[in-house]
């Protein structure tokens, strides 16, 4: 049980539900299986959530959160604009294992439905704008480099550092065809 100077905060709880729904999948979501699995009550659950959906909303805007800023970071980093399309290709693939978990809540939760359509927009913009400054105007290039870092996950799960040097020499093969 947690004690009282030992409580558990909404991030805890969040990242909690994150790492319930990579080992247990979306039916770990709730109240009760989460108050388990962190060891205290569903008291604690709803001092910080409203209810379950509240909790899913949360979770969902830190993920978006956490996918946006890595986002803006590439489109607003220093070095060259081939520089920042390789960062932005390198953190898709990046996180690309963390997203598998909301892709696969996604099939049957509308909310995490819209808010993976909202990020993958973002990606896809990012990716397309950064292409166009470096004198790659074809759309598709940028749909291809996200789908190979979504892709990513599959092909080498837990080695994320193999998946960045990958889609890291992608962007360089794009950038050689120009």
């Amino acid at each position: 049980m947690t004690s009282a100077r030992n409580r558990l905060s909404r991030n805890d709880w969040i990242h909690a539900g994150l790492a319930a729904l990579r080992e247990h999948g979306p039916d770990a979501l709730k109240a009760e299986p989460l108050s388990r699995s962190v060891g205290t009550t569903k008291g604690s659950f709803y001092w910080h959530f409203v209810d379950v959906p509240d909790f899913h909303r949360a979770l969902l805007t830190m993920w978006e959160e956490s996918a946006q800023t890595a986002l803006s970071e590439a489109r607003s980093g220093t070095g060259t604009a081939t520089s920042r399309l390789r960062h932005a290709a390198q953190s898709i693939a990046d996180q690309a294992e963390g997203d598998a978990v909301i892709r696969a809540w996604a099939r049957g939760h509308n909310g995490a439905a819209e808010t993976l359509a909202r990020v993958d927009a973002a990606r896809l913009e990012t990716l397309h704008d950064l292409l166009t400054d470096v004198g790659v105007s074809n759309p598709e290039m940028a749909r291809i480099i996200l789908a190979i870092g979504i892709g990513m996950a599959q092909l080498n799960e837990g080695d994320s550092d193999a998946n960045v040097q990958a889609i890291g020499s992608l962007v360089d093969l794009v950038l050689a065809l120009r």
